[in-house]
């Protein structure tokens, strides 16, 4: 008898959606992050950090926050929130009484780039996947990407 579990090794239908998934991301991602490039905008995870600000109550979250709603690691994003502070995008502000605590908000300024990085984002959404998918197969595989989440 064999002491492998029933799904430790993949399906061939499970290891060709895998790489698909992944070829997907890596081609949509790529071709995105050209997008901003020619429009002279900064890269896809300025605007992460940027939106989940903006849709934050009073525009503020703590790092860890931010961490966990986008997925970039803690050491790429104390550096980029550094590049945004510096571009005064966002401004950092202590909370508590020993200033270890500290809040990140975004400026008036971080807000008008991420929405002129929308105005590029939603177009090069439309054309690399909305051009590609009907909006059927679009809701169909929004709906099977949620169970891997």
């Amino acid at each position: 008898m064999s002491d492998t579990l029933p799904h430790e090794t993949p399906s061939e239908d499970v290891t060709q959606a895998w790489i698909s998934l992944m070829r997907a991301q890596s081609r949509v991602l790529g071709a995105i992050e050209r997008d901003f490039k020619a429009a002279d905008l900064p890269p896809l995870g300025w605007y992460d950090v940027l939106w989940e600000l903006a849709r934050a109550a009073d525009g503020r979250l703590r790092p860890f926050e931010i961490e966990e709603r986008t997925l970039l690691a803690q050491y790429n994003l104390s550096r980029l929130i550094d590049r945004l502070e510096k571009e005064g995008l966002v401004e950092r502000r202590t909370f508590d009484d020993d200033g270890r605590g500290r809040w990140v908000l975004i400026t008036g300024k971080g807000r008008a780039l991420r929405e002129e990085m929308w105005a590029v984002y939603a177009k090069s959404i439309a054309r690399h996947v909305g051009a590609k998918l009907p909006d059927a197969d679009a809701a169909q595989l929004a709906t099977l990407l949620k169970n891997l989440t």
